[in-house]
């Protein structure tokens, strides 16, 4: 899954968010809902990256953010 994507983990002071970012173009960010994580856009993101520098986070308290 998010093939071509890098996995980061930002350091806020208040929280650690786990990021899968790629692609190249203007950004756009892909929130997940509740109880979701970032992985449930494995099979757009790809495609989205296409055109999209695509920004997909695990939202605070889910998945693996602080």
């Amino acid at each position: 899954m998010f093939e071509g994507f890098k996995l980061s983990m930002i350091d806020t002071g208040d929280a650690v968010i786990r990021v899968r970012h790629g692609g190249s173009g203007t950004p756009l960010l892909l929130l997940h809902g509740n109880p979701q994580t970032h992985v449930m856009w494995h099979k757009i993101a790809p495609r989205l990256a296409r055109d999209y520098s695509v920004v997909a986070p695990d939202l605070r308290g889910y998945g693996d953010s602080s």
